[in-house]
């Protein structure tokens, strides 16, 4: 296996790394996936993965950190030049709906990570709390400039919406549960005054 000597060849070769990791550890699982497969479908050399990663704990984390980067870029882009932040909750469903009625859909990187990795303390657990903070933090922010309640209860509870659409999506036909999560989100929005 080639993987050239040049700066560029390396990153591709990280790249190919995570990008093969990712695509299997969505679909198949963590624990299911060992490196050696990681290895061959990325096409390099096992001294290439320990190049780049530690081992397979920081390719996870590394898998991880990449969902979160893409899951802000798109909440960011959908919030992004709307009216309002009612329009901007809506945008930010339609987001989430988008990715349930996505092809391969398998239900929330994240949950599927912490089914995997229930040790609170483990840093893999812990990558995933964060990130679920983070979500519950930028949407409880935009519940709070609808209407004059607290929003704290709001956001939990488009938390839990979320996270019951992520995993009826991937159970059965996802277009109804994208429609009742949009609804879901209506009701919450109503209560607000919205």
């Amino acid at each position: 296996m080639s993987e050239g000597t040049g700066r560029g060849s390396t990153s591709a070769a990280r790249a190919r790394l995570l990008d093969t990791a990712t695509r299997i550890f969505y679909a198949e699982g963590i624990h299911s996936v060992g490196v050696d497969r990681i290895i061959a479908e990325a096409q390099v050399t096992r001294a290439t993965l320990y190049r780049h990663f530690t081992g397979k704990e920081e390719l996870v984390l590394a898998y991880l950190d990449q969902a979160d980067r893409g899951i802000r870029a798109g909440i960011e882009a959908a919030r992004a030049g709307e009216g309002s932040a009612a329009d901007a909750v809506r945008a930010v469903a339609r987001f989430i709906t988008g990715g349930i009625q996505s092809p391969g859909f398998r239900g929330c990187a994240f949950l599927n990570a912490a089914a995997e990795y229930a040790d609170a303390a483990h840093p893999i657990h812990q990558a995933v709390l964060a990130h679920r903070q983070w979500f519950l933090e930028t949407v409880t922010e935009l519940l709070a400039q609808v209407g004059d309640e607290p929003a704290e209860g709001a956001g939990r509870h488009l938390v839990m919406l979320r996270d019951g659409a992520m995993a009826a999506g991937c159970l059965s036909d996802p277009k109804p549960i994208a429609e009742t999560f949009l609804l879901g989100v209506e009701g919450i929005l109503r209560t607000r005054g919205a």
